[in-house]
């Protein structure tokens, strides 16, 4: 038998490079929810830039219709991300090619109340989460929904419709097959500081089937106030909790039910930072009233206040952007520009530093660095470290208050009016 070895060798050639090809797809990380794969706006991608301007190491920029906050995401080479157009009437979700910056697909989702809400919010402020198969959402009148990559509507659940003072900002998470997200929100009545202003019992955590969107457990916190806080999972011990703040509260309850195991008393109302978790500790803040940073003790049961707070600090407390934690440090920026290095198991100052500006965008990690983005549109790049050290500033002069987002060796920053895609120049 004849073997044809100029066709055998090419054959194993293209093998080789669909391996290789396979092999960097797979090792590349998506950016599927708000604050990255971990919810703590850590990447693991390497070689992301650090330079950048509006004419140099930017791969596209893709205009967005309408008005919206909410963060985008990326999973493979689609990048996703909501909008509302019509005065806020129409939520939207658009879906963009990663590697050229083509919208896809424009869709509506949900026509909505554009009703009552802070001025410095949006109609569309809540970050859509991904598995890779469908994208979920939630619009500004607490609708969820969940929809294909084609841009198809699978389902939609309306159980109530919020209403908050300040509007909706809190984004929802995946756990399983659980999509799970808090309503924390005021009352509609003639009284409107309850909930708000006065602690009241309607502060709840809905998990729904992301397959069906059909109810599977409600958490309810006790008395509590109204919060943006996106919630975390706690791995421990070999079991998951979910961790989840709201005015006055930090609370932990079982996935499986809905139940709340443990809850820790946090003054403050309005709270946005979402949580991070490291170390045995839970790191939070207590938003407006009473503001503190507090670091609490995993493992509790029952109103553990007087045993489980390992530290709290009443100074350059951040009230909109979340922090950091980069063992052994926890990192911060406050809405006004101070930037903070903290020993994460005490609350020890190790530096304090002001960028300047105003500040509503969470900071991400990536390689060894930290980028810090203004509310002008100026991301500072710092060494993540014991020492405050600037490596690079990059302006681009637009209004940004959506938090970036890291995939594939380029970093995605949402301004009022455009999405960019930041890579190193071919």
């Amino acid at each position: 038998m004849r073997i044809n070895f100029r066709n055998r060798f090419f054959c194993i050639l293209f093998s080789a490079a669909f391996a290789i090809i396979s092999f960097n797809s797979a090792m590349a990380e998506n950016w599927p929810c708000f604050r990255g794969p971990t919810r703590q706006g850590i990447s693991n991608e390497k070689d992301v830039p650090i330079e950048w301007s509006q004419t140099s190491n930017i791969v596209w920029k893709t205009p967005v219709p309408g008005e919206s906050w909410s963060s985008p995401i990326v999973f493979d080479n689609r990048v996703f991300v909501t909008t509302a157009t019509d005065a806020g009437a129409s939520f939207r979700l658009l879906c963009l090619d990663r590697l050229t910056g083509t919208v896809l697909w424009n869709k509506q989702i949900h026509r909505q109340n554009p009703g009552h809400k802070q001025r410095f919010n949006s109609y569309a402020t809540s970050t859509p989460v991904t598995d890779g198969q469908n994208i979920y959402v939630m619009a500004f009148d607490g609708t969820l929904a969940a929809v294909s990559n084609e841009g198809n509507i699978i389902w939609t659940h309306q159980e109530f419709e919020y209403y908050s003072e300040h509007g909706l900002a809190v984004s929802p998470i995946l756990y399983r097959d659980l999509l799970i997200v808090p309503f924390d929100g005021s009352s509609t009545g003639p009284d409107k500081k309850l909930g708000w202003q006065k602690p009241w019992d309607k502060g709840l955590i809905l998990a729904v089937n992301k397959n069906t969107g059909k109810v599977q457990w409600r958490g309810r916190r006790g008395s509590s106030r109204i919060a943006h806080v996106t919630p975390q999972i706690l791995s421990e011990n070999g079991r998951n909790q979910l961790i989840s703040s709201a005015g006055d509260v930090i609370q932990g309850f079982d996935l499986d039910t809905g139940r709340r195991i443990w809850t820790v008393a946090n003054s403050g109302e309005g709270v946005v930072p979402s949580i991070v978790i490291g170390d045995g500790l839970i790191f939070t803040t207590s938003g407006f009233g009473d503001s503190a940073i507090r670091a609490i003790r995993t493992g509790g049961k029952g109103d553990v206040t007087e045993t489980h707070i390992a530290w709290e600090s009443a100074e350059d407390v951040s009230k909109i952007p979340s922090m950091l934690y980069l063992n052994p440090f926890l990192f911060l920026v406050t809405e006004t520009g101070v930037a903070k290095c903290l020993r994460a198991s005490t609350g020890e100052e190790i530096w304090r530093e002001r960028l300047g500006e105003k500040h509503s965008a969470s900071p991400i990690w990536a390689d060894g660095k930290i980028y810090f983005l203004s509310e002008k549109g100026k991301t500072t790049v710092i060494r993540a470290g014991g020492e405050f050290e600037i490596l690079a500033e990059n302006e681009l002069d637009e209004k940004c208050i959506a938090s970036p987002a890291v995939s594939q060796k380029q970093i995605f920053i949402r301004s009022e009016n455009n999405i960019y895609c930041i890579g190193h120049s071919q």
